[in-house]
């Protein structure tokens, strides 16, 4: 009899030390943000976060699992655990250090403007007049700054970048409100029919993720993110894929995000 218990428990014990012993940094981010999150020619993962993410995993010895998601589902999947952080280029905002927690800004980067190309709109003031109609990326700080300052004017939420730069090449958005790095890049993919205003009129930071009550874990992060500065890390990742857009946003006497 005590063979026949030891032989139905044993399965049960190995599976509970498999999960003990599993590990693995899950490190969520949406790959339709390139340079920064998006995929290579053969589908992985690739960008500015995930060689963070993969620099991370390395420093804390942990093996390290990139998953994919919308970003609306990221701080919901970080909240039931089925991450372990967020690494997607996300705002530090005050409404969602609500629900978890923020590593030290690895960036800095502001808001900006897309616009037709014909159009009369010189800066974000010009959207305070009646009728104007803005497009936003869902759960995006553009979404958010834009229903807080521009009450009055239409805003249609879309779930990807690129919805959104349609509705203004096409004439149904006066402007797409976005961080400078992308409407620079979307512009110069669209110069027929867009025209970038890049001067900012708010900073925001990007940071990691984090659960709540994870303090072990923020703290590592935070000492990482020191270190990896301090090594010249940001730096050797602008050059690798941020280095022309960095010249262009210096001759433009803007600085640049990751810094």
């Amino acid at each position: 009899m005590r063979l026949i218990f030891a032989l139905l428990v044993l399965p049960f014990l190995l599976l509970g030390c498999k999960r003990e012993a599993d590990n693995t940094l899950r490190v969520g981010m949406e790959l339709t943000y390139p340079p920064f999150e998006t995929q290579d020619s053969a589908g992985n993962p690739a960008g500015v976060s995930v060689d963070i993410a993969k620099a991370l995993a390395a420093d804390l010895g942990r093996p390290l699992k990139i998953v994919p998601m919308e970003f609306q589902g990221l701080i919901p999947a970080l909240k039931t655990g089925t991450i372990d952080m967020v690494i997607s280029s996300m705002t530090a905002t005050d409404s969602r250090r609500q629900s978890i927690d923020f590593s030290e800004p690895y960036a800095f980067t502001c808001l900006a403007l897309l616009v037709a190309k014909d159009s009369n709109i010189q800066s974000v003031e010009d959207l305070k007049a009646p009728g104007r109609r803005i497009a936003v990326k869902s759960s995006t700080t553009g979404e958010s700054w834009a229903t807080e300052h521009l009450p009055n004017a239409k805003r249609t939420a879309f779930s990807d970048d690129a919805a959104c730069v349609l509705e203004v090449a096409q004439g149904r958005a006066d402007a797409f409100i976005y961080d400078q790095l992308s409407i620079l890049r979307y512009h110069k993919k669209n110069p027929d029919t867009t025209r970038a205003i890049l001067q900012p009129f708010t900073e925001e930071g990007w940071a990691v993720g984090i659960a709540k009550n994870h303090p072990e874990l923020l703290s590592q992060t935070n000492a990482f993110l020191t270190k990896f500065r301090a090594d010249g890390g940001l730096e050797k990742l602008v050059e690798k894929y941020l280095a022309q857009e960095k010249a262009e946003m210096e001759s433009l006497n803007l600085q640049f995000p990751l810094r």
